[in-house]
């Protein structure tokens, strides 16, 4: 599975941005709405912190809590994409963010770990100016 991380830049405090993650090259018998997904980020000198994820449905979403009411995930499974709304930026949200995709069965928990992750996606980069 590939998975294509677009959509971060340079934004103000106060801004918005919407990140993709594109995703292709599934296995035979898989589809895209086979596999959980989710968000990391990393800032310079930190490690991956969790940022938000959604099951194969869509119906089901979990946030960092440093993220909870600012930014949104979602995924439209006919066009194999998942996005992160993020509004009211901050400057501490300055990070690469990473897409990620594990297999999952229906009806199966949210999964928020970072090594509960298969695939990984290449990073985009959000600059947050204040």
């Amino acid at each position: 599975v590939q998975l294509q991380a677009s959509g971060g830049g340079l934004v103000q405090a106060g801004g918005s941005l919407r990140l993709s993650c594109a995703a292709s090259g599934f296995p035979s018998g898989f589809s895209f709405s086979s596999y959980s997904m989710g968000w990391f980020r990393q800032a310079p000198g930190k490690e991956r912190e969790f940022v938000a994820a959604v099951i194969w449905s869509g119906t089901r979403r979990s946030y960092g809590d440093s993220v909870k009411g600012r930014f949104t995930i979602s995924r439209d499974n006919a066009e194999n994409t998942m996005y992160l709304q993020m509004n009211s930026l901050i400057p501490e949200d300055t990070a690469v963010y990473y897409c990620a995709a594990d297999v999952t069965s229906r009806g199966g928990p949210i999964i928020t770990g970072l090594y509960q992750y298969t695939y990984w996606g290449q990073g985009t980069q959000v600059t947050v100016s204040s």
